[in-house]
């Protein structure tokens, strides 16, 4: 009588662990998001990032070439709170210094039909804020005093709006945490 271990069902068995190590190490590499992101603009037409804090703290914002229109510099402006972010609504010029804010790397020019997106994060990746996407067309359309921002209806599909900036302050943590 042989003993001993079967190597087809140790090989077998390492696959499995592999593929469910790779599985939960794939599942935890977002950064939870606790923050709602928005675009706006001044009166005198100067583009205004917007971040509702939900509870948790931002660092600092970006805003990127959101998708296949990504180049090898996807970045096209980023910028740094004095203090962070921790609770209510904050604005800061993109295009212009702005008191509370450090930019980090001047606003580039945005290109016709291509997809940015603005997104707040902490630096030490422990929260975001979630992603308002636009194009060059829809800050043209902007008013003072609105606010762009994603926003997910009652079927669970993904929609930019625009609305009153009391609305946003009032709505877009509820809206994000589901209210």
């Amino acid at each position: 009588m042989r003993t001993g271990v079967s190597w087809r069902g140790v090989r077998g068995l390492t696959g499995t662990v592999v593929a469910a190590a790779a599985l939960v190490s794939a599942s935890g590499c977002t950064v939870p998001v606790g923050a709602v992101s928005g675009i706006s603009v001044t009166e005198d037409g100067h583009l205004l990032g917007v971040i509702a804090a939900c509870g948790h703290r931002i660092d600092g914002a970006t805003v990127y070439v959101d998708g296949p229109d990504a180049d090898h510099s996807p970045t096209v402006g980023t910028w740094t709170a004095v203090r962070p972010v921790t609770s209510g609504v904050t604005t800061w010029t993109l295009d212009t210094p702005s008191p509370g804010w450090t930019t980090d790397m001047p606003l580039a020019p945005f290109k016709a039909r291509t997809e940015y997106a603005l997104y707040g994060w902490t630096k030490d990746n422990a929260w975001s804020s979630a992603d308002a996407t636009f194009t060059q067309a829809d800050v043209k359309r902007l008013t003072p005093g609105k606010v762009r921002y994603d926003t997910e209806t009652d079927d669970g599909r993904e929609v930019a709006v625009t609305v009153p900036l009391s609305r946003f302050k009032d709505r877009a943590c509820k809206d994000f945490q589901g209210s």
